[in-house]
């Protein structure tokens, strides 16, 4: 069953959000005096806001939250297998906790870095969905 062109363009404005999300992280990750606690929340971002886009070509509703590894479970399983569980875990954390102040540690650059990693897999797998590419 292929989506819906509402559905396609609505998909494609997820995705739209998550490559700006991408590219925000980026740009704070080449600048050193830059948080690395926001590269990790944009990073995030930008793999929630992928994998709803996905949801949203395979017709699924989603819940509202920013629990990634809950969004992989709708996900198709041929999808969600290309999803490594545990990077999306890592990334996970960084929904929240890197927005407000509490008892956890500041991430290293290096951590950073790899979530940055897992944000550019996940949207690449999800622009590899063919219609979301654009």
């Amino acid at each position: 069953m292929s989506a819906s062109p509402e559905a396609v363009t609505e998909a494609q404005r997820w995705m739209r959000y998550a490559r700006e999300e991408l590219t925000l992280a980026k740009v704070l990750a080449s600048d050193a005096d830059s948080p690395a606690r926001l590269v990790c929340w944009h990073s995030q971002q930008a793999a929630e806001k992928a994998l709803k886009a996905a949801l949203i070509t395979s017709g699924i509703e989603f819940p509202r939250t920013h629990n990634l590894v809950a969004l992989r479970v709708l996900l198709p399983l041929a999808l969600a297998e290309k999803m490594d569980i545990v990077e999306l875990a890592e990334l996970t954390q960084w929904g929240t906790e890197s927005r407000y102040p509490g008892d956890w540690d500041e991430p290293s650059d290096e951590e950073a870095a790899a979530m940055l990693d897992a944000a550019v897999g996940v949207v690449a797998v999800v622009e590899g969905l063919g219609a979301l590419s654009t």
